[in-house]
């Protein structure tokens, strides 16, 4: 099945030029564990799932790219085009000359309603160009106007017009340092609009991947593009195709659908994280050596403890023992800083998987006690694929479904206490395109519900 993405806003049509560049880099490399006929099916799934062919015979990406200012999408488009491994199709993108000035207000109130009718005829005409609609893939930021309040209007047409459709939102949480003034505004405005339409929300952390840049890949100056690269070769590994226990040698048919009868056992929790290991460098992979015990070993405790990268790893967290207390998510034993889950799926890649050992991912304390462990992890349905990515011919990537930046980032409480605050700081900028404090106070009580349900895990 195929998937339509729609990349939104400065940082969204970024990302997802490279999580493009990164599958078509992908298909056109040589899998060395792979036989011929191996590689032509994993290249052909591939290739249904992202592109389209056109008469040139250069792949085109089922790709709606939106953004109130022209720079970035003429760039994506140009970049893109002179790979000459694949492009964008020329009319599946929407631009204006005025951007929607770091305001979510304006994006959601002012040009979401504005442009609808041309945005959505650019998805219908994308959607119409697949023999089977997989669902809808959206790359957004939280800080900005366009990427956040658009797309949060966007993703409402999404499901207004796509109602049977799958709608997987993929954002970019803020630096915590602060990239625009409103960024915790605007952040919390997107997620609790999302939550009402999508149904799931994968999320990533500049913080994290800057982290990552900086100690595990040894990059010194840092750019947005770095950060963007290794944003797109997670989501890359995850979504290339990968076989399934059922089907045999057969690839994942819904990739979407799949991911979310995994990883979204109820509507009410639907934030999604992304767990990768290793990560390094290219000039350091001949001098390195993995075995499948060990990655698996990290991936595990880091799951535990909450750890985003295997660097820092805290090993002294473990999970509470089965019978040693009333199961109760308020119980005191409950392990400080242990991480509970609701879903996890492990994607294998590399070679030599058909014997490894998942069993320590199938320990009902990793749980919530209200799902069956047998349930919340699946990783039988994707574990399986003989071919590599980023040339390493071992890694592993854990998909979990647990409470990901909220928990632990204090933004929406001191948001709300900056809305109730006397001087209402910057709420003018927001009334004047419609948005009233009783809209930040209904994103609020929406959040703070999210929020207590993933606590008492």
């Amino acid at each position: 099945m195929s998937i339509v993405t729609v990349q939104l806003g400065q940082c969204g049509n970024q990302i997802g030029h490279e999580v493009f560049n990164a599958i078509c880099s992908d298909v056109h490399g040589t899998h060395g564990l792979c036989s011929k006929k191996e590689n032509e099916s994993y290249h052909d799934a591939c290739k249904e799932r992202f592109f389209s062919e056109e008469e040139s015979e250069v792949p085109v990406a089922r790709a709606v790219l939106v953004d109130m200012e022209p720079k970035v999408i003429s760039q994506t488009l140009s970049i893109a085009a002179r790979s000459g491994y694949w492009k964008y199709d020329d009319r599946s993108h929407f631009c204006q000359k005025q951007g929607s000035g770091n305001n979510w207000a304006n994006g959601y109130s002012v040009h979401g309603p504005r442009h609808k009718e041309v945005i959505m005829n650019l998805v219908q005409k994308e959607a119409e160009k697949c023999d089977r609609l997989g669902g809808f893939f959206t790359i957004m930021s939280m800080a900005g106007g366009t990427g956040s309040g658009l797309g949060a209007f966007v993703t409402q047409c999404l499901r207004d017009a796509f109602p049977t459709s799958f709608i997987l939102n993929h954002v970019i949480w803020p630096y915590g340092t602060g990239e625009v003034i409103v960024q915790n505004y605007n952040s919390v405005l997107t997620l609790s609009h999302l939550y009402r339409s999508s149904d799931a929300l994968l999320v990533h952390e500049n913080d994290v991947i800057h982290k990552i840049c900086a100690q595990l890949m040894k990059i010194k100056q840092i750019s947005f593009r770095d950060v963007n690269q290794v944003i797109a070769h997670q989501l890359g590994s995850v979504f290339q195709p990968t076989y399934t226990a059922e089907g045999g040698l057969h690839y994942s048919r819904n990739p979407l659908g799949d991911l979310m009868e995994t990883l979204v056992p109820h509507p009410e929790f639907k934030m999604l994280g992304l767990r990768n290991i290793p990560q390094m460098p290219e000039n350091s992979l001949p001098y390195s050596t993995f075995s499948w015990p060990g990655l698996i070993k990290h991936l595990r405790q880091m799951l535990i403890a909450n750890a985003k990268m295997e660097e820092g790893i805290d090993w002294q967290v473990r999970p509470p023992q089965l019978g040693s207390s009333i199961p109760s998510s308020h119980s005191t034993n409950k392990p400080m800083h242990f991480n509970t889950s609701i879903a996890n799926l492990v994607i294998l890649r590399g070679k030599d998987m058909h014997n490894v050992d998942l069993g320590s991912f199938r320990d009902p304390s990793l749980y919530t006690s209200w799902l069956n462990p047998q349930d919340a992890f699946n990783a039988s349905l994707f574990q399986q694929s003989k071919v590599m990515m980023n040339k390493l011919e071992d890694s592993s990537y854990a998909l979990v479904e647990t409470f990901l930046c909220l928990k632990h980032d204090g933004r929406v409480r001191n948001t709300e206490q900056c809305i109730c605050s006397v001087d209402k700081a910057y709420i003018h900028q927001y009334t004047k395109f419609g948005i009233e404090e009783e809209d930040f106070l209904d994103s609020f009580t929406a959040l703070e519900q999210v929020i207590s349900s993933y606590t008492i895990l």
